[in-house]
Protein backbone atom coordinates (compact mmCIF):
# COMPACT_ATOMS: atom_id res chain seq x y z
CA UNK A 1 0.00 0.00 0.00
CA UNK A 2 1.37 3.13 -0.88
CA UNK A 3 0.24 6.17 1.96
CA UNK A 4 -0.22 9.60 1.33
CA UNK A 5 -0.83 12.75 3.12
CA UNK A 6 -3.27 15.48 1.27
CA UNK A 7 -3.89 19.42 2.28
CA UNK A 8 -4.59 22.55 1.53
CA UNK A 9 -2.02 25.76 3.08
CA UNK A 10 -2.07 29.38 1.45
CA UNK A 11 0.73 32.06 1.35
CA UNK A 12 0.74 35.65 1.22
CA UNK A 13 3.42 37.38 -0.58
CA UNK A 14 4.32 39.11 2.38
CA UNK A 15 5.10 36.59 5.27
CA UNK A 16 4.02 37.40 8.55
CA UNK A 17 6.47 38.03 11.33
CA UNK A 18 5.64 35.78 13.71
CA UNK A 19 6.94 33.00 11.26
CA UNK A 20 10.39 34.28 11.09
CA UNK A 21 13.47 34.45 13.65
CA UNK A 22 15.10 37.90 14.64
CA UNK A 23 18.20 38.22 16.28
CA UNK A 24 18.43 39.32 20.16
CA UNK A 25 17.98 43.11 20.99
CA UNK A 26 16.74 43.42 17.10
CA UNK A 27 13.28 44.38 15.51
CA UNK A 28 12.35 42.66 13.18
CA UNK A 29 11.40 44.77 9.92
CA UNK A 30 9.96 43.61 6.47
CA UNK A 31 9.18 45.80 3.70
CA UNK A 32 5.84 45.50 1.96
CA UNK A 33 5.00 46.48 -1.58
CA UNK A 34 2.50 49.00 -1.84
CA UNK A 35 0.41 46.29 -3.47
CA UNK A 36 -0.41 43.54 -1.37
CA UNK A 37 -1.69 41.08 -3.59
CA UNK A 38 -3.76 37.82 -3.06
CA UNK A 39 -3.35 34.78 -1.40
CA UNK A 40 -2.21 31.30 -3.24
CA UNK A 41 -3.08 28.36 -2.19
CA UNK A 42 -1.23 25.32 -2.48
CA UNK A 43 -2.79 21.72 -3.00
CA UNK A 44 -0.79 19.07 -2.07
CA UNK A 45 -0.49 16.04 -2.03
CA UNK A 46 3.13 14.34 0.00
CA UNK A 47 4.17 10.94 -0.15
CA UNK A 48 6.95 10.85 2.23
CA UNK A 49 10.14 10.27 1.12
CA UNK A 50 8.69 9.84 -2.28
CA UNK A 51 7.39 13.03 -3.57
CA UNK A 52 5.26 15.93 -3.40
CA UNK A 53 3.00 16.59 -6.10
CA UNK A 54 1.27 19.94 -5.88
CA UNK A 55 -1.55 22.54 -7.23
CA UNK A 56 -0.92 26.28 -7.30
CA UNK A 57 -4.31 28.32 -7.43
CA UNK A 58 -5.73 31.87 -6.75
CA UNK A 59 -8.53 31.86 -4.52
CA UNK A 60 -10.68 29.06 -2.85
CA UNK A 61 -10.49 25.71 -3.43
CA UNK A 62 -13.79 24.24 -4.89
CA UNK A 63 -15.04 21.38 -5.38
CA UNK A 64 -14.28 20.57 -9.56
CA UNK A 65 -11.27 21.95 -8.80
CA UNK A 66 -10.32 19.41 -6.20
CA UNK A 67 -12.45 16.25 -7.89
CA UNK A 68 -10.01 17.36 -11.03
CA UNK A 69 -6.92 17.52 -8.94
CA UNK A 70 -8.18 14.01 -7.40
CA UNK A 71 -8.94 12.33 -10.64
CA UNK A 72 -4.73 13.41 -11.33
CA UNK A 73 -4.05 11.43 -8.24
CA UNK A 74 -6.17 8.27 -9.36
CA UNK A 75 -4.32 8.10 -12.93
CA UNK A 76 -1.65 7.79 -10.80
CA UNK A 77 -3.25 5.17 -8.26
CA UNK A 78 -4.28 3.26 -11.48
CA UNK A 79 -0.59 3.05 -13.04
CA UNK A 80 0.96 1.56 -9.62
CA UNK A 81 -1.99 -0.41 -8.79
CA UNK A 82 -1.23 -1.79 -12.22
CA UNK A 83 3.00 -1.82 -12.28
CA UNK A 84 2.56 -3.27 -8.20
CA UNK A 85 -0.62 -4.51 -7.54
CA UNK A 86 -0.93 -2.46 -4.69
CA UNK A 87 -3.26 0.44 -3.85
CA UNK A 88 -3.20 4.14 -2.64
CA UNK A 89 -4.69 6.09 0.34
CA UNK A 90 -4.71 9.16 0.64
CA UNK A 91 -5.24 11.02 4.04
CA UNK A 92 -7.53 13.85 4.30
CA UNK A 93 -8.79 16.06 6.79
CA UNK A 94 -12.55 16.78 6.87
CA UNK A 95 -12.61 20.40 4.84
CA UNK A 96 -16.04 20.86 3.10
CA UNK A 97 -14.76 20.17 -0.89
CA UNK A 98 -13.05 16.78 0.24
CA UNK A 99 -16.74 15.73 1.76
CA UNK A 100 -19.05 17.28 -0.30
CA UNK A 101 -21.90 15.24 -2.15
CA UNK A 102 -20.13 15.67 -6.18
CA UNK A 103 -16.75 14.79 -4.12
CA UNK A 104 -18.53 11.56 -2.70
CA UNK A 105 -19.81 10.41 -6.39
CA UNK A 106 -16.26 10.29 -7.09
CA UNK A 107 -14.91 7.90 -4.59
CA UNK A 108 -16.22 4.64 -6.48
CA UNK A 109 -14.84 5.29 -9.19
CA UNK A 110 -11.34 6.12 -7.43
CA UNK A 111 -11.29 3.06 -5.52
CA UNK A 112 -11.47 1.06 -9.07
CA UNK A 113 -8.54 2.83 -9.92
CA UNK A 114 -6.55 2.01 -6.87
CA UNK A 115 -7.29 5.06 -4.77
CA UNK A 116 -8.99 5.33 -1.41
CA UNK A 117 -10.00 7.99 0.33
CA UNK A 118 -9.14 7.77 4.58
CA UNK A 119 -10.59 11.03 6.62
CA UNK A 120 -8.91 11.56 9.83
CA UNK A 121 -10.83 12.60 12.69
CA UNK A 122 -12.65 16.11 13.29
CA UNK A 123 -10.07 18.83 14.72
CA UNK A 124 -7.20 16.41 14.78
CA UNK A 125 -4.79 18.30 12.19
CA UNK A 126 -1.57 16.79 14.08
CA UNK A 127 -2.35 13.62 12.55
CA UNK A 128 -1.89 15.37 9.00
CA UNK A 129 1.82 14.07 8.51
CA UNK A 130 1.46 17.15 5.39
CA UNK A 131 1.49 20.05 8.59
CA UNK A 132 4.78 19.71 9.27
CA UNK A 133 5.66 20.47 5.47
CA UNK A 134 3.61 23.35 5.50
CA UNK A 135 5.63 24.13 8.98
CA UNK A 136 9.09 24.02 6.92
CA UNK A 137 7.25 25.82 4.11
CA UNK A 138 6.15 28.97 5.80
CA UNK A 139 8.99 29.19 8.71
CA UNK A 140 11.98 28.13 6.80
CA UNK A 141 11.83 28.77 3.33
CA UNK A 142 9.56 32.12 2.95
CA UNK A 143 10.04 33.29 6.21
CA UNK A 144 10.78 37.23 5.83
CA UNK A 145 10.79 36.97 2.06
CA UNK A 146 8.65 39.51 0.46
CA UNK A 147 7.58 38.97 -3.57
CA UNK A 148 6.43 41.57 -5.51
CA UNK A 149 3.16 40.28 -6.55
CA UNK A 150 1.37 36.29 -6.38
CA UNK A 151 3.13 35.66 -9.97
CA UNK A 152 6.57 35.78 -8.31
CA UNK A 153 5.53 34.10 -5.08
CA UNK A 154 4.19 31.38 -7.60
CA UNK A 155 7.88 31.11 -9.57
CA UNK A 156 9.22 31.03 -5.60
CA UNK A 157 11.74 27.89 -5.25
CA UNK A 158 10.97 27.91 -2.02
CA UNK A 159 7.40 26.74 -2.77
CA UNK A 160 7.31 22.62 -3.35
Amino acid sequence: MYLKYLDESGCYCTSPTSYSYGRRGEQKCIRQPRRRGRRINIFGVWEPKVRFDYALMVGTLKTPTYVQLMDWQAAIAKHRLHKTGQITVIIHDNASVHKSHLARQHHQRWQQQGLYIFFLPPYSPQMNRIEDEWLHLKRDELAARVFEDEYELALSEALP
